[in-house]
């Protein structure tokens, strides 16, 4: 009898205020397990990217995939997020017989599902899910700060820091900035007085 195929699937980025919300989805080969999975916020970034290789190299199949800043603001957050999960799945080279998902909320799949809070802390799949997701994520970040270093992206990933605001604040909200989130959209309802110009 063949192991059923198990896919995690979880997001990065939900609560930044630039960039793509980066799904990921992920099968691992119960004859190659990978030691030290965990909910990727609770890993170090060096750890992060370890076991990120080992998921690449040992699953059976993975997938990461994004929704964009313009759908982030069309269909707001949540429903970006499950987009982005659901092309992850679909980006799978394997078809699961269960998708397990992190959190509350399940993307439209015809795939038998679950659910799972805390799934990312819970579920092996979930917490390799998780890691690419985060891993993927951040490594747009850290590309996007050599572009516009003056935001701090590398730094803090897009979250609302008080540098980052500050930084807005100064230099405006350059394209790749989540219009419809409230500290953003406050900044373009008061502007700066002065804003350098965005570098190419």
């Amino acid at each position: 009898m063949t192991e059923r195929r198990i896919c995690g699937v979880d997001e990065a980025g939900r609560g930044p205020l630039c960039g793509p919300v980066v799904a990921a989805a992920v099968i691992l080969d119960p004859a190659r397990p990978i030691d030290g999975l965990a909910d990727s916020k609770k890993l170090t970034a060096r750890t992060r990217e370890r076991l990120a290789a080992a998921i690449r190299e040992r699953a059976l199949a993975w997938s990461v995939a994004e929704a964009s800043v313009e759908e982030i603001d069309r269909l707001n957050i949540l429903h970006a997020s499950l987009l982005a999960m659901q092309r992850a799945v679909a980006g799978l080279a394997l078809l699961p017989d269960e998708v397990l998902i992190d959190g509350n909320r399940c993307p439209d799949l015809a795939l038998p599902m679950r659910a799972i809070v805390g799934g990312d802390a819970l579920e092996p799949a979930i917490s390799a899910a998780s890691i690419l997701a985060k891993t993927a994520r951040d490594a747009q970040m850290v590309e996007l700060d050599q572009r516009y270093p003056r935001f701090g992206l590398a730094r803090h990933k897009g979250y609302p820091t008080a540098a980052h605001l500050a930084a807005i604040r100064r230099y405006g909200v350059a394209h790749f900035y989540r219009k419809s989130f409230a500290p953003v959209r406050e900044i373009l309802v008061n502007p700066p007085l002065w804003r350098e110009e965005e570098s190419a």
